[in-house]
């Protein structure tokens, strides 16, 4: 307990994954949920949320939350200042090289069902011939020439095959062009070709160092493979109920799922044990 009454935190810097984290089944935030954070931060930490959306995904995610600090999206692509409406920092895909990791994939896996996101706070979804959104009512923009995919900058690339598994088509990526792009699998059928070396962990490094906090600072939430890195930078990494198997592997904890408020019950034992 600190002199003025309030509770001393372990941490302070609280890392959320949005989907399958903070982020109910509805795509919603629990009110049990909204509440720890209230009181993680008027205990003195900071919230930031670290997701794999882009910007434009985000945004109305961020408004509705209240939300006015940095959040890193695009899997760490994007530093965002939420209560500015701005874009700080953002990585770019190297089309040509996109472009050249896609062929030689193709050559391996067969025809693939393609997406991508387009940068800037305004960046589209495009979406091609068989491509399952499964990121719930967002807007996307259909494409059928793939030619208008290298037309504007990228932040990454959606691919999806229509009989391997979502393990098994990063494995192949990795195998066949982890020299060309880097390869993620941020949820249920999100298999995401990015900028090589791009991962959570240097989005939130780049936005924790702005914020005057470091690694020893901070605890991280989320449920997918794409936390690895993060979990990897951070003091301590809390995976969902629900969470991939290699995020479970890596994590210090497995919490309660996202519809069970996994992040609020870790939040209120810290701050009970800081009483």
């Amino acid at each position: 307990m600190k002199a003025d009454g309030s509770a001393s935190l372990p941490y302070r810097l609280i890392a959320t994954d949005l989907d399958g984290t903070l982020l109910r089944g509805d795509g919603t935030i629990s009110p049990r949920s909204r509440d720890a954070l209230a009181a993680v931060t008027a205990a003195g930490a900071a919230h930031i949320v670290v997701t794999g959306r882009a910007v434009p995904w985000a945004r109305h995610i961020l408004d509705d939350l209240g939300y006015r600090g940095l959040a890193v999206c695009g899997q760490g692509g994007q530093v965002y200042h939420a209560g500015e409406h701005r874009l700080l920092t953002s990585v770019t895909l190297d089309r040509r090289l996109a472009e050249v990791a896609l062929a030689k994939i193709e050559a391996e896996t067969g025809p693939l069902a393609l997406a991508a996101s387009r940068d800037g706070l305004q960046g589209e979804v495009l979406t091609g011939p068989g491509y399952r959104v499964h990121e719930g009512p967002l807007p996307v923009t259909p494409f059928g020439d793939r030619a208008d995919l290298w037309s504007a900058p990228l932040n990454k690339i959606y691919i999806q095959h229509p009989d391997l598994d979502d393990d098994e088509l990063a494995r192949t990526v990795a195998e066949v062009a982890g020299n060309l792009v880097g390869v993620t699998v941020s949820g249920t059928g999100i298999v995401e070709l990015l900028p090589l070396g791009l991962t959570k962990a240097r989005g939130l490094s780049l936005a924790a160092r702005r914020l005057g906090m470091k690694p020893a600072d901070t605890i991280a939430f989320g449920d997918m493979p794409n936390d690895v890195p993060m979990f990897g930078w951070a003091a301590y990494g809390v995976a969902m109920a629900n969470a991939h198997p290699d995020l479970k592997a890596v994590a210090d904890e497995v919490t309660a799922s996202n519809q069970d408020d996994g992040i609020a019950q870790v939040l209120e034992r810290l701050l009970a044990d800081a009483a």
